[in-house]
């Protein structure tokens, strides 16, 4: 095994502050490795093999991912935005939606084995007026085989979702909600161009959260611009307020070319919290859910009682299939990865004919199973010596210790070693730079194969 133990982008800075000077910043929103392009017709005869084999072992975990790609109006740090709602625009799409659900649904791959949880996304799934929600989710409960204890989100945001969209959803069958909130505070939702000021989305969550009748699920996000770390206490403490049942903290990830980069350079808005800051929030949140006592499911989410359960979170970052559904979905089905044309028309037109709405399709590696473990270890905190050699192959554990070592040394992990039980725990920083270091582990076990093979 062949790594360099004095890169510091792969084991990090020697530094008494690891949590905030460990790396320079965080490299993605999330890890991945290696796939393998298909192009031309290939696409169309790959994904048309795919979804007409019966998978080998049908009680492997699967997944519906449904897009909606429509938003009211795009917030400042958005990399998903794609259309305006559109009344005209939503009800055309809804009809190929519909129509694509009851073609993959028929198919055999689908059939085959029941779907563990169903998420609708976006986009703002809650744009969608409480008709097209109903009849959404009821066509998916009418095609689809799913577990008895399927979980279905519905993910959007507090503004304009009416008692009546609620309550359609939750007869249609919608069993979770997630709610994009991201900040409470009203200068820093006006600033990133959030609907609704502090006290209205406490209300209207804490008014959702009283039908006890599914989980409320929050996404905060850190390092917004005007956000301080007296502003981000707050942010925790409305998250207790409002009644939520769970809680996403994610950490602001800078993208070039979005519209907070521009309205930064235009002088329009503050920068956003740099890496240090960003730090210090996650080590706040991390405090504030244990003195709180919030059960804690991975290294960025929480529940404040046993009904959130993050079912589809949790696969998403395992070897989980996810079959995709609407314009600019991405999933995987029997080894390809996919993601759905973007362009509406282009969608429509391909519904229309039959024809997988697919530009980029490709093939994973023989390691994919690898990838997934190190993935969802490190988003849980702690990596297994046992499950990494069942899938990487006897001995791996073993063999990337001198990098754990390095890694332990530089305080991001803790490495335990009890005969063929060892774990490899993240510390507070390195349950900050998880994806980093997830990413750094996959890259090494790649390039490592890649050079046996030559």
């Amino acid at each position: 095994m062949k790594f360099d133990l004095h890169d510091v982008e792969l084991v990090g800075r020697d530094t008494p502050d690891p949590l905030r000077f460990a790396f320079q910043r965080k490299k993605s929103a999330h890890a991945g490795g290696m796939t393998r392009p298909i192009t031309g017709d290939a696409i169309q005869s790959s994904l048309q093999k795919a979804h007409a084999l019966v998978p080998s072992d049908t009680h492997a975990p699967r997944c519906l991912y449904i897009h909606i790609p429509f938003c009211r109006v795009r917030c400042t740090y958005c990399n998903f935005f794609q259309y305006a709602s559109s009344k005209s625009l939503i009800d055309t799409y809804m009809e190929a939606l519909r129509e694509e659900i009851r073609w993959k649904a028929a198919e055999a791959w689908t059939q085959a084995a029941p779907f563990q949880a169903v998420y609708i996304g976006g986009g703002t799934p809650t744009d969608l007026s409480a008709g097209h929600i109903h009849d959404l989710v009821s066509d998916v409960r009418r095609h689809f085989p799913l577990t008895p204890d399927c979980e279905t989100t519905l993910e959007g945001r507090v503004n304009r979702f009416g008692l009546d969209k609620f309550e359609a959803a939750l007869e249609a069958g919608v069993n979770r909600f997630s709610f994009g909130v991201q900040s409470f505070n009203t200068d820093v939702r006006k600033s990133a161009k959030r609907f609704d000021d502090r006290d209205t989305v406490l209300e209207t969550i804490n008014r959702l959260a009283s039908y006890n009748a599914a989980p409320i699920v929050l996404d905060l996000l850190y390092g917004l611009p005007h956000q301080t770390l007296e502003i981000w206490q707050q942010d925790l403490h409305d998250y207790l307020d409002s009644g939520a049942h769970g809680v996403d903290l994610y950490q602001l990830i800078e993208m070039q070319g979005l519209p907070m980069a521009r309205m930064v350079e235009q002088g329009k808005l503050p920068h956003p919290a740099d890496t240090q800051m960003k730090a210090s929030m996650f080590e706040m949140g991390v405090a504030f859910m244990a003195k709180h006592h919030q059960r804690r499911l991975s290294v960025n989410h929480w529940a404040s009682d046993n009904r959130e359960r993050s079912i589809y979170n949790s696969l998403a970052k395992t070897t989980a299939e996810i079959m995709p559904l609407g314009a600019g979905a991405g999933g995987n089905i029997n080894g390809c990865q996919m993601m759905q044309n973007r362009d509406m028309d282009s969608y429509i037109a391909a519904i229309k004919a039959k024809q997988h709405p697919v530009t980029m399709l490709m093939m994973a590696p023989a390691d994919k199973a690898v990838s997934a473990m190190i993935k969802s270890g490190f988003d849980a905190g702690v990596l297994s010596q046992r499950q990494l050699d069942r899938v990487a192959g006897a001995g791996m554990f073993q063999a990337l210790t001198p990098l754990f070592a390095v890694w332990q040394k530089n305080g991001l992990v803790t490495l335990e070693q009890d005969g063929q039980h060892g774990y490899l725990s993240l510390t507070l920083a390195g349950q900050f730079w998880a994806v980093t270091l997830a990413q750094n582990l996959i890259e090494v076990l790649q390039n490592n194969n890649t050079t046996m093979a030559a």
